[in-house]
């Protein structure tokens, strides 16, 4: 266990103003990591509603830079799971951005306890132990 669930991703053309990554393109990141974890234990009714996201960043990331994505699960409520994302280029470990997501277990637009299934996909990725 590496103590982060982890999307690897290419920084592609498209990504790119000038000559680095928009802003907006590692929130779309948290995401698509997030839900490459919770996508196929999350029941179908149910949603995540984000609440809260924000990303730091500390250098530049350009075209066919290669990024690990590295989520931790740093809290959990009944309703609502807090990530954090690190972002390393994975050609000379040098860690380009660090973010946080806030997400709300919502069905319809009720906020809903977290499933059993989502909350054993994330357990693991604790950044400190968690109650089961």
């Amino acid at each position: 266990m590496t103590g982060y669930f982890e999307y690897l991703h290419t920084i592609e053309f498209d990504e790119v103003q000038v000559t680095n990554v928009h802003f907006s393109t590692y929130l779309r990141w948290q995401s698509t990591c997030r839900d490459r974890l919770l996508r196929k234990v999350s029941p179908p009714e149910m949603r995540l509603r984000i609440d809260k996201a924000e990303c730091e960043f500390f250098t530049l990331a350009t075209v066919d830079d290669e990024l690990s994505v590295r989520m931790r699960l740093e809290e959990l409520t009944p309703t609502q799971l807090q990530f954090t994302f690190d972002y390393v280029r994975t050609s000379d470990a040098c860690l380009v951005a660090r973010g946080r997501q806030r997400v709300a277990c919502v069905v319809g637009t009720e906020e809903v306890l977290v499933p059993p299934g989502v909350r054993a996909a994330a357990l693991p990725y604790a950044e400190t132990p968690v109650a089961g």
